[in-house]
């Protein structure tokens, strides 16, 4: 995750017939997203990318049906890093899959009003983790330690599940969504715009966004990717308390959900929802 940014040094102007130097000034070249590749329209209203560097893989959420309503009908699928579906109903049952996240050998999914966990070895739901009161379960994130934190964006909350038991976080929010748990951080998404909490449990608002901000990714030490789920992709700088908008697909129609990113190979995977496919960029600049 952590790259150098190159320097264009300028300042040679020749006069007199002489090669003079003027003063070295460093630019850094502007972040972008240049498209590579995407899927077919195999997929199923997805939702949610997670690459899991361990295996090259994705994992995609796809609701299918109704994303607030138990139908069974949801699924998670199975991509290559290039964008071929492997698997598409790899693990099924699932009633409205949304945010992930991968812990040793398992992977957590938000699905609605419960933590699914699925053994990766075996593809197979190994475990279904009730959030009392929980309505409309979002994104999730694993800390180093295996804590595993969800928001529900309908009831304000963000839940974590720690040591076997749930527990709430935080209370009172406005339509959290996106959450990220670093070795040193801890960054939440809502009311459209990007927070940090801090050590007594208040949030400090890092920078406004846009609505219905989504998914968040980050690609250096306090500079992040951030998606709003209307069809715009913004890159957010926390330290400047900046965010400059990168994607607008929303005259096309395309959605930008919870973003999936290969820091290895610095890409952005996007998934469309109503678009039924996933989109991978390639993040320059960074």
């Amino acid at each position: 995750m952590k790259t150098q940014h190159n320097s264009i040094f300028t300042g040679l102007l020749l006069a007199a017939g002489l090669l003079a130097t003027l003063p070295v000034t460093a630019q850094q070249a502007p972040v972008a997203l240049e498209q590579q590749w995407e899927t077919d329209t195999t997929l199923r209203v997805p939702e949610s990318v997670y690459f899991d560097a361990k295996r090259n893989v994705l994992y995609v959420s796809d609701i299918q049906g109704d994303g607030a309503v138990k139908d069974g009908q949801g699924f998670i699928s199975r991509l290559s890093p290039e964008g071929k579906v492997l698997d598409l109903e790899w693990v099924k049952g699932l009633n409205a899959p949304k945010g992930l996240g991968v812990y040793k050998n398992h992977l957590y999914v938000a699905d609605l009003t419960e933590i699914v966990v699925i053994d990766i070895d075996k593809g197979s739901i190994v475990q279904h983790v009730p959030v009392e009161g929980s309505v409309f379960l979002n994104d999730i994130t694993i800390d180093n330690k295996g804590t595993v934190y969800v928001s529900d964006t309908r009831t304000g909350k963000v839940h974590q599940y720690k040591n076997g038991k749930v527990s709430t976080l935080l209370e009172g929010l406005k339509g959290p969504n996106g959450l990220l748990a670093l070795p040193n951080a801890f960054y939440v998404l809502a009311d459209g715009a990007m927070f940090s909490l801090e050590r007594d449990r208040s949030l400090k608002k890092i920078t406004a966004v846009s609505k219905s901000v989504d998914g968040i990714e980050q690609v250096k030490p306090g500079e992040f990717i951030v998606s709003c789920w209307p069809g715009e992709v913004f890159y957010v700088n926390a330290s400047k308390g900046t965010a400059v908008k990168l994607l607008d697909t929303q005259a096309q129609k395309l959605n930008t959900a919870d973003i999936g990113y290969n820091p290895q190979q610095k890409i952005v995977y996007i998934p469309t929802f109503y678009g039924n496919k996933v989109v991978a960029y390639v993040l320059k600049g960074i």
